[in-house]
């Protein structure tokens, strides 16, 4: 219940980093809006597909690959696309709000381990 909580939580801000990638990467508002869409529909899409298709057994099988795949995914985005603005932060007061909360995110998960597992 905690992880899923977790999961809802960090979503919103998900959704709008996202959508401020697109938007920095030349994307209208109203096209990036439907970009956004048309991915959470084929999350729920592709869900809905997995929880039909496959057994525990396969989901524990796709899993030990999907887990590497996506992990890698969001370390390319949060070190090619993200990381370089936090750089290039000339004032020092955003850079420290930005480290609050970088720290502060990696504290939360930390602690979503401990409850957790």
């Amino acid at each position: 219940m905690l992880t899923t909580f977790a999961i809802l939580i960090h979503e919103i801000p998900h959704e709008i980093s996202d959508f401020a990638i697109l938007l920095k990467s030349g994307f209208n508002p109203w096209n990036a809006v439907k970009a956004q869409v048309s991915t959470a529909a084929i999350g729920i899409l592709g869900a809905i597909v997995a929880l039909s298709a496959g057994s525990v057994d396969k989901v524990g099988a796709c899993t030990s690959w999907i887990l590497p795949f996506t992990s890698g995914g969001f370390l390319n985005i949060a070190l090619v696309n993200v990381l370089p603005d936090l750089l290039k932060e000339k004032d020092p007061w955003e850079s420290l709000k930005q480290m609050v909360c970088l720290c502060g995110g990696i504290g939360v998960m930390a602690l979503v381990n401990i409850f957790v597992h």
